[in-house]
């Protein structure tokens, strides 16, 4: 909200005296103002249940594409590709040599990395642009391509994300829960947590963590069903705003690039958020 519809708002809701010494139910009524003039419609779903283009769309995928890519950025990865298949990713690699390919599961001939946060966070990626393909997380970024703002998230850049969402007057966000058809618990539980933080920057990420830590992907990471698996990838997954920074996906010719953005420190102003 800006500085002006702040000063309306208080105009208003104190009788035209917006710069008095205001008593309590004043602060009451601004406070009630201001929550229903800036409240915003959040709505979760699954890839599958995304039948219109949103306006504004946060991809959520904890466990672990979008926790690697904030790592990816922070070994000093200049931008990263979405990849629609693993051929595409492989076909971009050959046009590129220089750039770093990345997949799901185990190594194989053609790609660098895996899509682990503890493999990945000893390796220096330094200007490099890495070619990203996962099972859910590139998909449904993809899936909203077209939408005017695609955030990419998860825990590690949870505060970033709110905060870059706070300084938008958008009236509806869509986060997509990209695990298991839009049931998986760790990626529900950080798109309500970053919508709550919204809101309330104060919000205890306590029982989002349990729920993510308790999840079947969790079990999975930690008990070696899943392949290209380092033993900290849980525990990095579920660090709460490491990095200062948002993500955002944006079309550039035809391929989906994904950038860093940083954010200020200073929290912008609440924006309420519908249950």
């Amino acid at each position: 909200m800006s500085l002006r519809t702040a000063f309306e708002i208080a105009t208003q809701a104190t009788g035209g005296v917006a710069f008095r010494v205001m008593r309590i139910n004043d602060w009451m009524r601004l406070g009630r103002a201001c929550a229903i003039i800036t409240r915003m419609n959040a709505r979760f779903l699954g890839i599958a249940d995304l039948v219109e283009t949103p306006s504004v769309a946060v991809v959520v995928d904890v466990m672990r594409a979008f926790t690697v890519a904030a790592w990816a950025f922070a070994q000093g990865a200049e931008k990263i590709v979405l990849a629609e298949t693993l051929n595409e990713a492989l076909a971009l690699k050959a046009l590129h040599p220089d750039w770093v390919a990345l997949k799901d599961g185990p190594p194989v001939p053609g790609f660098d990395l895996v899509n682990s946060p503890g493999l990945l966070r000893s390796v220096d990626l330094d200007g490099r642009t890495v070619v990203q393909k996962t099972t859910a997380g590139t998909v449904g970024a993809l899936a909203v391509k077209e939408a005017p703002l695609v955030l990419c998230a998860s825990f590690v850049v949870a505060e970033a994300t709110a905060r870059l969402l706070r300084t938008r007057e958008s009236g509806s966000v869509t986060f997509v829960v990209t695990g298991e058809d839009g049931q998986a618990d760790e990626d529900l539980a950080c798109a309500q947590y970053i919508a709550r933080r919204v809101s309330d920057a104060g919000t205890d990420a306590a029982e989002f963590l349990r729920r993510a830590a308790e999840s079947r992907a969790a079990a999975e990471l930690a008990e070696g069903i899943r392949q290209g698996v380092h033993p900290d990838d849980v525990a990095l997954c579920l660090e709460v705003d490491r990095f200062p920074f948002a993500m955002v996906a944006t079309l550039e010719g035809s391929l989906m690039v994904l950038r860093p953005r940083a954010m200020p420190s200073r929290p912008g102003p609440a924006v309420g958020v519908d249950p």
